[in-house]
């Protein structure tokens, strides 16, 4: 992508993980990242890592006066120049059968996981659009991190891959919507990546304790997904791996409308393109060791 002018980026999630190895890759790359945190701490460290080119910005993306305080602090900074990039990294991962996930759980996935998303893009499109009116049709991005469970819904990780599938649906609406205004939009579908996401769902999964209601009914599967995302732990891949897709979205004249990302999830999206659902439901059961 070619520009006249600086090149500013918002990453949201950016305190650790996907998110943090995307800011630091692209600031080491020549742009102008805002990096969304909610601690002071991760913004401080951050900043110290890329030798002062992250600006750090705070932001919960679940809270409208957050996100408005955030563009209005970038918008003071970029001025007519607008930005180029908009990386809606931020999640959470609720675990659970469906039955026994509590609403308020449902909706806090959904908030972090797809709202957040849909309240950035709005926040942020103004500013998008100032960067093409500068530069061009297509020197704007638009990327949303999905993953291959936006692609492949698994048991007990209903809430996540529901806001998942979600978010591809989103993406793909933005994509045409944006197109007549010279906006590239992009899905990042990630499989096993190593972050310390894994010690959060380890934690979670610890409350589905041997006492708790959903065991007589959905216990061997529970411990089946558990076995399972522990084996893909151990072959998970780095998060600058991921990065580097991401920085693909924002440099390529045309990039991709989407990146499978891991041999995972690079092996999952050929699979549940070409097997019809049943051959791909056995191949899952078989996978995580679930009885028919």
């Amino acid at each position: 992508m070619t520009s006249t002018t600086a090149r500013h980026v918002l990453i949201t999630g950016a305190s650790t993980g996907i998110g943090r190895a995307c800011a630091i890759e692209l600031a080491r790359r020549n742009f102008s990242v805002f990096a969304g945190v909610r601690r002071q701490i991760d913004g401080s460290s951050l900043r110290d890592e890329s030798n002062g080119k992250i600006q750090p910005v705070t932001l919960d993306v679940t809270d409208p006066a957050s996100i408005a305080a955030a563009i209005a602090e970038i918008t003071s900074i970029v001025g007519a120049d607008g930005l180029c990039g908009l990386v809606n990294n931020a999640g959470i991962t609720v675990v659970g059968p469906v039955e026994f996930v509590s609403m308020p759980d449902w909706r806090r996935q959904f908030e972090v996981n797809f709202f957040s998303a849909v309240a950035l893009a709005q926040a942020a499109l103004p500013l998008l659009r100032l960067h093409v009116a500068k530069n061009g049709r297509g020197s704007a991005r638009l990327v949303n991190m999905s993953s291959i469970a936006g692609r492949l819904a698994q048991p007990i990780l209903g809430p996540y891959t529901a806001s998942k599938h979600a978010m591809e649906s989103l993406t793909d609406s933005l994509r045409f919507e944006l197109a007549p205004q010279g906006i590239q939009v992009c899905s990042i579908n990630p499989g096993a990546i190593d972050t310390p996401i894994w010690d959060k769902a380890k934690t979670q999964a610890a409350t589905i304790s041997a006492d708790h209601p959903s065991r007589p009914l959905y216990g061997s599967l529970i411990d089946s997904i558990q076995a399972a995302a522990w084996k893909a732990q151990a072959a998970a891949v780095p998060a600058g791996r991921v990065a580097a897709a991401v920085l693909a979205c924002m440099t390529k004249a045309k990039p991709r409308t989407r990146y499978f990302v891991g041999p995972d999830a690079k092996g999952a999206a050929i699979l549940k393109r070409f097997l019809p659902d049943r051959v791909m439901d056995a191949l899952l059961r078989k996978m995580i060791g679930m009885a028919k």
